[in-house]
């Protein structure tokens, strides 16, 4: 007549199908920005651009020249040479268009304000911070 139903459950719920898929989510959420540092990556790859940018800006002044641009009015002096202001150094402590000076070669890090460091004696040009002068 009437079969016993079993007691034994077979699939989940829907509240357990539901706790999983938040605990995922919170997971994604943690995770994510740590695997996926795209805002980091474009940072360091537009600061890379503006490096090459610079230093192909200060090879044309010193072959129309014959010497490198002084260091206080880098900015200035490559101006013609530039398309649009100076730019700015995006990574690293200092994140401006400050040029810091330097007689040291190879460049080491300047304390202190400003986003690049230049030597005007050889023409480097880096970003004022010890973790990328090595890098680039």
């Amino acid at each position: 007549m009437f079969k016993k139903r079993d007691s034994v459950r077979k699939g989940f719920t829907l509240v357990e199908l539901v706790v999983v898929v938040l605990i995922l989510g919170i997971l994604a959420a943690v995770a994510a920005p740590r695997m996926f540092d795209t805002a980091g990556n474009a940072r360091e790859n537009g600061t890379r651009q503006s490096l090459v940018v610079v230093r192909n800006a200060i090879d044309l002044y010193r072959a129309e020249n014959t010497d490198y641009p002084a260091a206080a009015t880098l900015a200035t002096l490559l101006k013609p040479y530039l398309q649009g202001a100076f730019p700015q150094a995006q990574v690293g402590t200092n994140q401006d268009a400050v040029v810091i000076s330097t007689s040291d070669s190879p460049i080491t890090e300047v304390s202190g304000s400003g986003g690049w460091i230049y030597n005007e004696d050889t023409g480097e040009f880096c970003v004022n911070d010890a973790a990328y002068i090595t890098k680039w």
